[in-house]
């Protein structure tokens, strides 16, 4: 009876939403079921799942109701581990480490010193 009574409020409730939040909760609740399909017994997530789960959570509001296989909190560790990759991979793209002096340079830095001995520490 609690079923039919929650299937009957939830139904009347879809009728004040828009239609882009059903398509998208439509969207959310395939995705899990294809998951469920794919996987058998206990679902693995590929990164394209994790990827929607996580766009869904930046644009969806309602996504924690309609998210059944994994944790919310799950979803938001995704993507700050998302967001500490990305920014470790920008901050290390280049070279590493102090850039090369050119030869003539040091040359001139060590007949600098040896003509002035009173000159630094």
């Amino acid at each position: 009876m609690q079923a039919v009574l929650i299937a009957v409020v939830t139904s009347l409730a879809s009728i004040v939403r828009s239609r882009l939040a059903l398509q998208i909760e439509i969207l959310a609740l395939r995705h899990q079921l294809a998951v469920y399909h794919r996987a058998g017994r206990r679902p693995q997530l590929q990164p394209a799942d994790r990827l929607l789960w996580a766009w869904l959570s930046r644009r969806w509001s309602a996504w924690r109701e309609a998210l059944v296989i994994v944790q919310p909190r799950t979803v938001i560790s995704w993507q700050r581990k998302r967001f500490r990759e990305h920014w470790a991979r920008l901050s290390h793209q280049g070279q590493r480490g102090r850039p090369p002096v050119a030869k003539e340079i040091r040359e001139l830095i060590r007949k600098m010193s040896a003509a002035n001995p009173t000159w630094g520490s």
